[in-house]
C-alpha cells in the first residue's frame, strides 16, 4: 500500500516533537529561503551533532567524574584525613 500522506507514522512523530515545522516542510517541499531558515537550518545541525557526539561518549562525563572522586579521596587519605 503506498503512503499517500494521510498517515502519519512514529518517526513523523519523533520529528514533529524535535521541530513542529519539519513535517511540514518535508510535505510541502517548499522551506523558505531566508536568514531565519538558514539560522535553524544551522540550529538543527548543532543539534543533531550534540546528540551524536552524545550517544558517541554517554558513559565519559560519568568515568571522568568517578576518576574524579577517586583522586579525591586518595588525596585525602594520603593526606590523613582518613
Amino acid at each position: 500500500m503506498a503512503d499517500d500522506g494521510r498517515w502519519v507514522t512514529p518517526s513523523d512523530l519523533a520529528e514533529y516533537a524535535f521541530c513542529p515545522r519539519a513535517l511540514y516542510y518535508r510535505r510541502t517541499r517548499d522551506a523558505p529561503d531566508s536568514e531565519a531558515a538558514d539560522r535553524g537550518a544551522t540550529y538543527h545541525r548543532r543539534r543533531l551533532s550534540a546528540e551524536r557526539r552524545r550517544a558517541e561518549h554517554g558513559r565519559l562525563p560519568w568515568l571522568a567524574l568517578a576518576l574524579g572522586a577517586a583522586l579525591l579521596l586518595l588525596g585525602v587519605a594520603l593526606a590523613g584525613g582518613l
